[in-house]
């Protein structure tokens, strides 16, 4: 019999904390947020029932400390614990405590955990399920003969990869012997700083492919689905920036073929609970197992826009033993949803992180557009997480209406306090190869490398006058507030070509 937990503590922070609280209040489940120094006035921490502070800043200290947690859990009665995506959504001995404790993890086993969170032994379970992987080693190696004899049967240009590995760490490109043993101490360098672990594998690098995952769903009962592809092709630095569903690479009968293949690796590794099976396409129609996160993904709100299932509360139905449910039978994609990740980075400084406060940010609104965000006026962005403040995800009948409205909810996204991408996500969506569906993973590098600064589509000096104003005012809450499209003409206008520094271009 399932029995829903009555209240759940968010092991995270910002957009993706939010968003569980809010799922949670949509199910009338209590919720507690957990909070360190930097996030003391956060947004998460603000909107759930209750709230923890972990203590400092730095993740060890605060949102990777295990103890912490499961201390928080037990001082407010939490029965369940929903870690979100990064931090200990993918660790197995988080999971294993959440168990020895009695409280409910909200995600797959510690095994299906450890299983497929081994790229060797995610490959391993891929093959013997029957779905392709990439040419490649059958396991780890340490002698620079062995990943000389696998190059020279697969063929360069390879890839040298972390067993450990995500988000490009631990992962170098090879075109040629000369390059192959440099490449594989620096590989194994960032792995063991990254993951404390350094084993690294060698596989065929497929040239100009796509990155198409599948979101499926399983439950504790043996059942499992998959809600459609996601296509996030679009990349800086091996992480994705735009994701887009439907991918407009599959045909019917492609998508069926790889979704059948997504269920078939999530069934043979006993999962349960949300996931996502990624796979890379190459232009032949040819696809390869990659991976597969046994998490919540960042860009899941896409495929919640297509197929109408909110997938938070599926995590939570599933965690509390439920079968999955009838309304999942005959899942069908309307229309076409884009994520875009804002990130306080600085695209023409190689996507360098920007810290600062929020003097002003103002969300865009319209039919179709939602966004996911974890900042409001007056937020910090700091050092010590990851950039991402929001997701701006737009839902349209098309691709090209998608793409459309997406470029004026873009426009319509006012930040002032941080540079941000935005300019630079819409130079692309503007571009004409991502009008065009050829969006490959290589996209950036070889679209991107010639274009006019992104900084330099500066705000109206409306906008300026508005920072400066909240800089200088112990009123500024009012002025950041206000609509300021209204305000009436800026002296600073007189002032030709004037600025207050870094922290107000886009």
């Amino acid at each position: 019999m399932s029995q829903f937990p009555q209240k759940i503590l968010i092991a995270n922070r910002s957009e993706i904390a939010v968003r569980i609280i809010n799922g949670c209040q949509a199910l009338g489940i209590a919720t507690v947020a957990v909070y360190s120094d930097a996030d003391k006035n956060s947004k998460h921490k603000l909107l759930a029932d209750e709230s923890v502070h972990l203590g400092n800043s730095p993740p060890l200290e605060s949102y990777l400390n295990f103890d912490k947690i499961i201390k928080a859990a037990q001082a407010t009665g939490a029965d369940a614990i929903h870690p979100g995506y990064g931090f200990l959504s993918e660790n197995a001995l988080f999971a294993e405590r959440c168990q020895k404790e009695n409280i409910k993890f909200i995600g797959p086993s510690p095994e299906a955990i450890r299983l497929m969170g081994d790229k060797i032994e995610s490959r391993k379970v891929a093959a013997k399920a029957g779905v392709p992987v990439t040419p490649g080693m059958a396991g780890c190696a340490a002698d620079i003969d062995s990943f000389r004899t696998e190059a020279a049967r697969v063929g360069y240009p390879v890839l040298i990869k972390a067993s450990a590995g995500g988000g490009g760490k631990g992962m170098r490109a090879v075109e040629n012997e000369s390059e192959l043993a440099a490449a594989i101490e620096a590989a194994q360098r960032e792995a063991q700083n990254a993951f404390g672990d350094d084993r690294v594998y060698l596989e065929k690098m497929i040239v100009n492919p796509r990155h198409i995952e599948f979101q499926i769903l399983a439950d504790e009962h043996g059942n499992c689905l998959h809600l459609f592809e996601r296509e996030c092709s679009i990349q800086r630095r091996h992480q994705k920036i735009i994701e887009e569903t439907p991918s407009v690479a599959l045909n019917e009968n492609l998508r069926q073929k790889m979704g059948a293949d997504a269920v078939k690796v999530a069934k043979a590794a006993n999962y349960s609970n949300a996931g996502t099976v990624e796979f890379l396409l190459d232009e032949n129609g040819s696809y390869y197992f990659l991976e597969m996160n046994t998490r919540l993904q960042v860009e899941h709100p896409i495929t919640e826009m297509v197929t109408g299932i909110d997938l938070v509360a599926e995590q939570i139905k599933i965690a509390a033993g439920e079968k999955l449910g009838k309304h999942l039978n005959n899942i069908s994609q309307n229309g076409h949803a884009i994520e875009c990740r804002i990130y306080a980075e600085d695209a023409d400084n190689n996507f360098m992180p920007s810290i600062g406060k929020l003097l002003l940010y103002r969300e865009p609104v319209g039919d179709g557009v939602r966004v996911d965000s974890g900042v409001a006026v007056g937020s910090e962005v700091t050092i010590d997480y990851d950039p991402i403040m929001s997701k701006l995800i737009v839902h349209a009948p098309d691709r090209q209406t998608a793409i459309t409205n997406l470029i004026e909810a873009l426009k319509r996204y006012k930040i002032l306090g941080v540079k941000t991408c935005r300019y630079f996500l819409t130079e692309v969506l503007q571009h004409k190869n991502f009008a065009n569906g050829r969006t490959f993973t290589n996209f950036i590098e070889t679209n991107m490398t010639n274009m006019p600064n992104s900084s330099n589509g500066m705000e109206s000096y409306n906008e300026l006058a508005a920072a400066a104003a909240a800089m200088l005012s112990s009123k500024s809450s009012s002025l950041l507030y206000s609509d300021i499209d209204d305000l009436p003409p800026s002296p600073w206008q007189l002032l030709g070509d004037w600025s207050i520094g870094s922290s107000i271009s886009g």
